[in-house]
């Protein structure tokens, strides 16, 4: 591989594949450093594509995780905008016609929230976005979109995911957004749950079945499903 391209980890699904999670690693507004495999925004990453991939390989469903060229988002450059854009374009290529579903977090939802116009994607799952004042929603138009927040974040402000939701709510085909009380930027002292949500909401865009778990976010009406607590 080129040290020019990102880099991309694979979980293959069991037969043929119908299905591609795309997950996304976080990083810093500043970085222009190369993202080893052992940096730490990349490993957390790595049980959630596991986990997805156990969740789906039995229909179908195949997980790539993207190690990015640089560590940050380095505007006006976006860096990492580029390297997803790179990987979806490689998925359409081997793949084509078949959905995507963006998994990221930190800064990789919020690349997940730039390149969701992809014409492969279906939804986005945005945990611990980072969604500065002003984020742009038009790229959710017509897609899913989950977002997950812990209440103790100090690293990516909830009240800016809320007020992106709002915004991706006039346009995105349906937002829910959960907030897991007691828990940090990091997804550690409640991981099952990120877990949980995660996988839910993957299975409910690619198979139709959430398990439950969504069922009522995506019932509930107004502010309510912004601010579903958990």
């Amino acid at each position: 591989m080129s040290e020019a391209e990102p880099a991309v980890s694979r979980w293959p699904a069991r037969g043929r594949t119908e299905a591609v999670v795309l997950v996304l690693h976080g990083g810093a507004e500043r970085g222009t450093g190369a993202v080893p495999p052992w940096k730490l925004a990349h490993l957390r990453m790595v049980p959630m594509a596991r986990a997805l991939h156990r969740a789906g390989r039995k229909n179908g469903v195949e997980v790539r995780l993207l190690r990015n060229r640089r560590y940050g988002w380095n505007a006006p450059a976006e860096d990492p905008v580029g390297d997803a854009r790179w990987a979806l374009d490689r998925i359409r290529a081997e793949h084509p016609g078949l959905p995507v579903v963006l998994v990221g977090h930190s800064m990789g939802a919020r690349v997940a929230l730039r390149v969701a116009d992809d014409p492969a994607v279906r939804g986005v799952c945005a945990l611990a976005p980072w969604t500065p004042r002003g984020e742009p929603v038009d790229a959710v138009a017509g897609r899913s979109v989950l977002i997950v927040h812990g209440t103790r974040d100090r690293m990516t402000s909830p009240a800016e995911s809320h007020a992106f939701a709002e915004r991706a709510a006039l346009v995105a085909a349906r937002v829910a957004r959960f907030e897991i009380a007691n828990e940090g930027h990091a997804m550690l002292r409640r991981a099952g749950v990120w877990t949980r949500l995660t996988v839910a909401f993957t299975r409910d865009l690619l198979a139709g079945n959430d398990g439950g778990a969504l069922r009522e976010a995506w019932a509930a009406t107004g502010p309510e499903r912004l601010r579903i607590s958990v």
